[in-house]
């Protein structure tokens, strides 16, 4: 026969026993539920495209995403003829880079051009230093253009003008962002609140600081 107080003391025991190894777990479990970033922009990470390009600058240097490391990376496809959309991201991306301070110089905005038969390197190096001169414009070959917006999901169509120069481009307005060691990490659509980008490009300067 086991007496009531025996039965209890057993009861107890397994009891502290039991919330011993409950709280032994909850530093383990804390460490295995990282919280990741609340991202404002679409999180594309590990997306099977917008992976990698090489693709001369306006300077005549050949250029890859692993030639940023450290930095945050903002990819836009654009041309610098285009009225609205093209004009007012890369301001955007300006006053972002302004508004982090010393951050902002680990930022690289690169544009990369669907109008290479106007958009000259001269002309392309005189439209980054009108917003920012450590801005990188991007110029595909004929034959590189169609792969590198195939890779990239990017639209674009030449629409025909009064004259064979005055044409305009129709095209995806959209920026792709990149983490300090180049991997794809957000897509952001052209209209997004500039506040919430920057935010995004914050968290991403601090995740390997």
């Amino acid at each position: 026969m086991f007496s009531e107080t025996s039965v209890s003391k057993r009861t107890a025991l397994r009891w502290l026993s039991a919330s011993a190894a409950t709280l032994a777990t909850i530093p383990l479990l804390s460490a295995c539920s990282d919280k990741k970033p609340a991202f404002s922009s679409i999180d594309v990470t590990d997306a099977p495209y917008a992976r990698s390009f090489a693709l001369k600058d306006h300077n005549g240097l050949l250029r890859q995403l692993s030639d940023f490391k450290g930095k945050v990376v903002v990819v836009f496809f654009g041309y610098t003829q285009c009225p609205d959309v093209c004009p007012t991201t890369m301001v955007e991306l300006t006053e972002i880079k302004k508004s982090l301070g010393k951050d902002g110089e680990r930022i690289q905005a690169i544009f990369v051009t669907v109008d290479p038969a106007r958009d000259t390197p001269q002309v392309l190096k005189a439209y980054m230093e009108n917003f920012d001169p450590s801005f990188l414009a991007l110029i595909p070959t004929p034959e590189e253009l169609p792969l590198v917006t195939k890779e990239f999901k990017v639209y674009y169509n030449k629409v025909d003008g009064k004259t064979p120069t005055s044409y305009t481009m129709d095209h995806s307005a959209f920026n792709y962002i990149y983490d300090t060691k180049g991997k794809l990490r957000l897509f952001s659509n052209y209209g997004s609140d500039s506040k919430l980008l920057t935010n995004d490009i914050a968290l991403l300067l601090k995740e390997h600081a």
